[in-house]
């Protein structure tokens, strides 16, 4: 057990990092307190998260709340994934305007491979357990139903926002859609869990989690939500409808292009709800952004290189970004160019200066204009920067003298 010192240093740096790319923690003292317990005690918390296997072509929106688990695994809790089969063969509103349509065994089966193989991308399958609530649900009998209704009431029920506006508007609301809360909530009895985790959406379900458990005399849950992401337009919700999204199962040029597509304001948020990237350097990133120390593009495709290498590896990930680069390159180098030997320029008769060689290919009317050119950072050779006017520079076929920001020649042998 650890001494008082350390637990409360340990109990607040998880806290720190748990509570960081979240929406909502209910309530926050008892997430501490189990904290602590499980500290004390040397044993993990039970970590819920349920997926209903309703899409199987998900995009990044969709893992927020799996990489706010992977946190809670990475502290040495017990990650449970329920795949919500039975869930949804019956059908589930999910804060939709209306009912959702059962799924078949076949669909649901299908979609429930695709999740698990998502699920393995972020966290450590070692470690996880992965259950099918129609393990227990599917047994109970009508009377244990009956029971578990009878653990709220109608009105408890028109509190969830989609039901209230659909029964306020006088649109129709199915009674099984009830018990589909109530079912969600008897996976945390199921489980005997300590957490659960879920989008600002499922907070009514979650909550219900808490309510059953008393009931049925165990410790209630924490509920744990997470927000929503935006998409790379940096305004709207992340939707495959709105084109603003990166999918989980695109390429990898694909995934890095789009992320340097994004907004500069919503990098930070990106690296909080969909990357492993540590809390620490997260906030050390954040400050270089606020001080100058760190510029906007290449935070930018750090955050590229992270969201490839997750899905597709490092190799992937380098080359992507090595591709992205020289792509970006070529924008400020046309392919097309006019082409000068190193004879026509004297290089080969002792030419050696950058003034001489710029005149004399032509680059610039004057030698004085070549000298302010280079003074004021306007001269570079495949991209780099000549300083000094006076310098002789090494030059070789096929390298390119850039002057100003449309000025180019490529060196022919």
């Amino acid at each position: 057990m650890l001494v008082l010192a350390n637990l409360d240093q340990e109990v607040a740096k998880q806290m720190e990092i748990l509570s960081t790319g979240t929406a909502e923690i209910v309530p926050v003292e008892e997430l501490r307190n189990k904290i602590k317990n499980s500290l004390q005690k040397n044993k993990p918390l039970r970590i819920k998260l349920g997926l209903d296997p309703t899409a199987p072509d998900i995009h990044l929106g969709h893992t927020v709340p799996l990489y706010k688990m992977k946190q809670f695994q990475d502290l040495g809790h017990q990650a449970v994934i329920i795949i919500g089969d039975f869930t949804a063969k019956i059908g589930d509103p999910s804060g939709k305007s209306e009912t959702r349509k059962p799924m078949t065994e076949e669909q649901v089966q299908h979609n429930a491979q695709t999740y698990k193989e998502q699920i393995f991308k972020i966290l450590d399958p070692d470690k996880t357990r992965v259950e099918f609530n129609s393990s227990w649900l599917s047994n109970m009998t009508f009377s244990d139903v009956i029971k578990l209704a009878s653990c709220t009431t109608v009105a408890r029920m028109l509190e969830r926002d989609d039901f209230a506006k659909r029964y306020a508007e006088e649109r129709p609301i199915s009674i099984h859609e009830f018990f589909y809360p109530l079912m969600q909530g008897y996976d945390s009895v199921a489980l005997q869990a300590d957490v659960e985790l879920g989008g600002t959406d499922q907070k009514f379900n979650l909550l219900m989690g808490r309510t059953l458990q008393k009931e049925f005399g165990q410790e209630p849950q924490v509920a744990l939500t997470t927000p929503i992401l935006e998409g790379l337009d940096g305004v709207h919700k992340m939707s495959k409808s709105l084109g603003n999204y990166i999918g989980v199962y695109e390429a990898p040029r694909e995934m890095f292009g789009k992320t340097m597509s994004m907004p500069d304001e919503i990098m930070i948020r990106y690296f909080e709800l969909i990357t492993a990237v540590p809390v620490l350097d997260i906030r050390r990133l954040e400050q270089g952004l606020q001080d100058g120390s760190v510029h906007p593009r290449d935070l930018k495709m750090r955050l590229g290189w992270e969201i490839v290498h997750i899905y597709h590896g490092k190799k992937q990930a380098d080359e992507a970004k090595e591709e992205f680069i020289k792509m970006f390159q070529r924008k400020e180098a046309p392919d097309e160019m006019p082409e000068i030997s190193i004879a026509q320029i004297g290089l080969e008769s002792g030419v050696t200066d950058m003034v001489s060689i710029l005149v004399s290919a032509g680059l610039v009317p004057s030698r004085g204009e070549a000298r302010r050119l280079i003074e004021q950072g306007g001269v570079r050779i495949n991209d780099e920067k000549v300083s000094q006017a006076q310098s002789s520079p090494r030059i070789n076929p096929g390298d390119v003298i850039k002057v100003g920001k449309r000025k180019f020649v490529k060196m022919a042998p």
